[in-house]
């Protein structure tokens, strides 16, 4: 049986492996080993792959058979093609030891450089490079990051050693040091390594070089790493190659240099070869900030108005060649890269190439320009763009340039950055909002009848709740920059104050707060609006010929919908009508029409919500012209629109003219131990029918008056919510039928409607064939459906869910992107056996997962006519579904 392969070499104008290979050789080997066979100039090496460190985890930390001996072969091809032996006390291979996940994780592990260095090897490399600064100098650096990344000994020990003896002896940089400088300091610093260790530094270089390919794989699993991939969707068992590199050293004297380029602007995405260097260094300084960076160009160099020389003019020679490089490898690779090299005694040396990362705006820029340059496709570009991205530029931004002072933070809820006065209750918000005023709504936690206060906040900040709680949910439908869950702030409702550590913040003040990054900051800094450019408005045009699903919005405002509709939303998937029952100028009547004892009194107050309602849909029809609008009918338990607090309570007794203890008797009777499950959707339009004849009568009403208003065809689709029994939406559907005839006959005009149902049950689901004989379509609440297929609360699972994402019982928290293998079988299941009723029958989904990538793409897989989703993702969902086209998904 052959030997498995876990070592694989490149250099010398030749390599083992290839570009495509990076799912085995991670990012960093493949392309390595890319540049070697494109003959580039490449210092030889190996890599080790993916398959041992997960090999390596699996076996309890020891690693597979034949690794070992595989590498010391490697070790003696690269002494080959080098002319110097690993551990040599005359001639000294020295090597490099990195990371290279497949993926891009850009300092979020470790890297050891000069590896092979010890008492010994120092002298035979004073012997080769004929320097014993430069020697020391590449000792000591060793000594810090093989302490620091295998070791344990934290980096600072050695800086503080190094200041010191700067401050001793009157130096300042680290250059102005000496051979006999970095002599004594080599020898402080083994002495701090044994004092921290208990054992002397490592000397034999086999032991130096298995210590830090342990640590290079132990690095996958630190806490830095973890979070850097839960953050961008990095599955823990991908694992990471390491690679073993000799050392080219730019360090060694004036004619050597190290540095990190673009092929193009990272920032702006402008076609400009972008980058720094430094003379007589290694690649730690560049990053460190240590010493200032040079700019590569001269157009850099007046950009950024520097006075140090730029590469172009000390090296021309060395920085032409790396130029030709750098177009090369870009129409090699087609996009644009991230170049890693080092130059010594004049010559050049690649030690990395990657696609770079880059800012939306960059990468619209690029990408858009690639296709005019005949590189790639519009089909590639539309592909080339992360569709989370785009809430970079979909949403205000701080000015990047403006000082601030972050005195909390909490989850990123809900993107783009506002400033605003403190306020504690929705209804404060509402009144300084109208008289013109900026405000920040700051609530323990949020609940529906907030609402209003949450539409008139510029933003709005809970101490409580997680990524998919109420005041997360809601924010992001409205495009609100939104913190929750930020716990470090001790919120005082009733005496209207937040206290954070020693500061304490009262009604009034000041605070701006980034949903993008989760941070909360003192006073107002200024913001950036978003421009939807050309580019972004070409590569949607791209976007849109290549999808089949289509997108629709949830909404129901003027100024919702006329937002999506400007970000290219093609209909309503969602028009939630209890969220206009909130306003302040019809709670009052809905209050009445629950405290009414009878069906008389309820259908009295109802009568005065009507025209409120009627107005709303001729709103919304009105800017949706043409396009399908699906309107809910009532959803809540009636408990949610009732006062709370005592205060609120009489006010409302007088206003009805009822005795408070009448509120309080009702308030009792209507309450229920899990409303999630209880009397709400449906069951509510059964046992008030009045309640959706009145909605229903709106809904017509308005479809009717905007269709004689000669504007396009009225799409009413009204979505019975909650159905888990067929006869439950047969009522139902009947009921709207009456109501819709008795409106064309007053009328003397019709409009086509649908009559549907929300699937948010797993009965629904399972009965989706015997419920689809009464319904034009389903609309899957995947939210609810989430919560009763998991039996979980999204306002409560927080608390727990995050420690499951750490734990690996869950990759993903459910109610951000969609249980495909859960939840999302039984979207599958009714989707297939509805249609097996009605071939025609219109799926789509209305969840916040409507504006999840990878959830997008599973629609798209299940055959799902549209996704709906919050206004300001809608350009998201459209970019991810053309990408789940293009991938044949």
């Amino acid at each position: 049986m052959p030997q498995t392969k876990w070592v694989y070499t490149f250099g010398n104008g030749a390599a083992e492996g290839r570009a495509e290979m990076k799912n085995l050789l991670g990012g960093k080997g493949a392309n390595l080993a890319e540049m070697s066979s494109l003959g580039l100039p490449v210092p030889p090496g190996f890599t080790i792959t993916t398959e041992v460190c997960n090999a390596y985890y699996d076996n309890e930390k020891t690693y597979p058979e034949g690794v070992s001996a595989q590498v010391d072969e490697a070790l003696k091809a690269m002494e080959g093609v080098v002319g110097s032996r690993f551990g040599d006390a005359s001639n000294p291979l020295l090597v490099s030891v990195r990371s290279g996940a497949r993926a891009s994780m850009p300092g979020m592990m470790d890297t050891v450089l000069n590896l092979g260095l010890n008492d010994e090897t120092v002298a035979g490399l004073i012997a080769v490079s004929g320097d014993e600064r430069f020697a020391y100098d590449s000792y000591r650096r060793f000594i810090t990051m093989y302490s620091d990344v295998v070791l344990g000994v934290d980096h600072f020990h050695f800086e503080d050693i190094l200041d010191l003896y700067k401050e001793d002896n009157g130096l300042i940089l680290d250059t102005d040091l000496g051979a006999e400088d970095w002599k004594k300091l080599v020898v402080e610093y083994k002495a701090k390594v044994e004092e921290e260790t208990g054992s002397p530094f490592p000397q034999d270089p086999r032991d130096q070089l298995w210590g830090a390919i342990n640590a290079v794989f132990a690095s996958w699993m630190n806490q830095r790493a973890e979070t850097y991939r839960k953050l961008h969707d990095i599955p823990r068992s991908w694992g990471t190659a390491v690679n073993v590199q000799a050392m080219v050293f730019g360090n060694r004297g004036d004619d050597c240099a190290t540095g990190v380029a673009f092929t193009r602007n990272p920032s702006t995405g402008e076609k400009a070869f972008y980058g720094e260097f430094l003379i007589n260094a290694q690649g730690e300084d560049v990053v460190a900030g240590i010493r200032t960076p040079q700019n590569l160009t001269l157009k850099g160099k007046e950009d950024n108005n520097s006075d140090l020389p730029a590469m172009e003019e000390v090296m021309p020679e060395v920085f032409k060649q790396l130029d030709e490089v750098r177009t090369r490898l870009e129409k090699h690779y087609r996009d644009m890269q991230d170049i890693e090299f080092t130059v010594q005694a004049g010559q050049l040396y690649m030690l990395q190439t990657r696609n770079g990362k880059r800012t939306a705006q960059a990468a619209l820029q690029i990408a858009v320009d690639m296709v005019e340059e005949d590189l790639i496709t519009p089909e590639e570009a539309v592909q080339r763009i992360e569709p989370a991205s785009l809430d970079q530029l979909l949403h205000p931004t701080l000015d990047p340039d403006a000082e601030r002072k972050v005195i909390a933070r909490g989850l990123p809820a809900s993107p783009g950055a506002a400033s605003g006065e403190i306020v504690f209750t929705a209804d404060i918000a509402e009144k300084k909002a109208a008289a013109g005023a900026s405000v920040i709504l700051c609530r323990l936690e949020t609940s529906p009848e907030d609402i209003h206060g949450m539409h008139a906040a510029t933003g709005i900040v809970t101490a409580r709740g997680g990524m998919t709680s109420h005041a997360a949910v809601v924010a992001r439908g409205m495009g609100r920059p939104c913190v929750s869950g930020a716990g470090e702030l001790r919120i005082d409702s009733k005496h209207n104050t937040i206290m954070v550590g020693e500061l304490t913040l009262k009604e009034g003040d000041i605070i701006t707060l980034d949903g993008g990054t989760g941070e909360i900051m003192l006073g107002s800094i200024p913001t950036i609006e978003p421009e939807l450019t050309g580019n972004f408005a070409k590569l949607m045009e791209w976007a849109d010929k290549t999808r089949r699903l289509r997108v629709r919005t949830n909404a129901e405002t003027p100024a919702d919908c006329q937002v999506a509709r400007n970000f290219g939303a093609e209909g309503i998937g969602l028009c939630r009508t209890e969220h206009m029952f909130f306003d302040a100028d019809r709670i009052v009547a809905v209050r009445e029409m629950i405290l009414a004892d009878s069906e008389e009194g309820r259908r009295k107050a109802l009568a005065k919500i009507l025209p409120m309602q009627r107005q709303d849909f001729t709103e919304i029809f009105r800017i949706m012209s043409g396009l399908p609008v699906t309107i809910r009918l009532l959803d809540p338990p009636l408990h949610e629109f009732l006062p709370h607090g005592d205060a609120e309570m009489q006010e409302v007794a007088d206003a009805a003219g009822v005795p408070v203890s009448k509120l309080h008797e009702r308030a009792v009777k209507l309450a229920e131990a899990n409303p999630m499950l209880g009397h709400r959707g449906c069951r509510l339009g059964i046992s008030y029918p009045e309640i959706y004849e009145m909605q229903a009568r709106a809904i017509f009403e308005a479809a009717i008056a905007v269709q004689k208003e000669g504007k396009d065809q009225v799409e009413p689709e009204i979505m019975i919510p909650l159905v888990g029994l067929r006869k439950e939406l047969e009522i139902l559907r009947a009921l709207v039928e009456r109501v819709a005839d008795e409106v064309f006959a007053e009328q003397g005009a019709r409009v086509k409607y649908l009559v549907g149902t929300m699937i948010e049950l797993p009965r629904a689901a399972l009965r989706a064939a015997d419920i689809a004989g009464s319904a034009d379509f389903f609309s899957f609440g995947t939210n609810d459906l989430t919560q009763t297929t998991f039996g979980l609360s999204r306002d409560d699972a927080g608390a727990f869910l995050g420690t499951y994402e750490q734990r690996g019982i869950i990759e993903k928290d459910p109610f951000v992107s969609l249980d495909q293998d859960g939840v999302g079988e039984l979207v599958a299941l009714g989707s297939e056996r509805g249609r097996s009723t009605r071939a025609d029958l219109k799926l789509g989904i209305c969840g916040e997962h409507g504006g999840d990538p990878a959830s997008v793409a599973f629609c798209h897989r299940t055959g799902l006519d549209y996704v709906s989703c919050s206004p300001f993702r809608v350009p998201i969902a459209r970019l991810a579904a053309a990408q789940a086209s293009l991938k044949g998904e």
